[in-house]
C-alpha cells in the first residue's frame, strides 16, 4: 500500500509570470529557490513544499497545451513524497490496480533531487510519486 507522507510540490502553467512572483513571493511569502530559464521553469519555496511556476510560452509550458482558461489547464501536475520508496512494491501496487506507471527518473523536489514516478488518474490528471533525496 502507498502511504503519501505528503504534498511535494505543485506546477502552475501560468500566463503572467511577473504577476504570479508578485503574488506568491511578495503576497504570500514564497522565496525562489532556483530557475531553469532554458526550459521555462520557476521554483519556489512555499514552507516545507515548493512550487513550480512554468510560463505557457517557454518549452515545458509549450508542451502542456493550450494556456490556463476555459480550453486549457494551469496545473501540470501533482506530486506526492511517499515514504518508504520501494519501487518494486510501488510498481506491484500499482500494476495490480492496472494503473500503468513511467520510468522511475531522478527529478527535483522540495528536499533536493531524488527517484520520482509519473501515472495519471483517470480524468488526466498527472501525478508524480517522489522518493526521498539522492545521498
Amino acid at each position: 500500500m502507498i502511504q503519501i507522507r505528503d504534498i511535494d510540490h505543485l506546477v502552475l502553467r501560468v500566463v503572467d509570470l511577473p504577476a504570479m512572483l508578485r503574488f506568491y513571493c511578495d503576497g504570500l511569502g514564497c522565496r525562489i529557490e532556483r530557475r531553469q530559464d532554458e526550459i521555462g521553469l520557476i521554483q519556489l519555496r512555499a514552507g516545507r513544499s515548493m512550487l513550480d511556476l512554468v510560463p505557457v510560452d517557454g518549452k515545458l509550458g509549450r508542451a502542456g497545451g493550450a494556456a490556463p482558461g476555459r480550453e486549457g489547464r494551469n496545473l501540470d501536475h501533482l506530486c506526492f513524497r511517499v515514504d518508504p520508496f520501494d519501487e518494486p512494491a510501488l510498481r506491484a501496487h500499482l500494476a495490480s490496480l492496472d494503473i500503468a506507471a513511467g520510468p522511475t527518473e531522478p527529478r527535483y523536489g522540495a528536499e533536493g533531487e531524488g527517484p520520482s514516478i509519473y501515472l495519471s488518474d483517470p480524468e488526466g490528471n498527472v501525478v508524480e510519486l517522489k522518493g526521498p533525496p539522492f545521498a
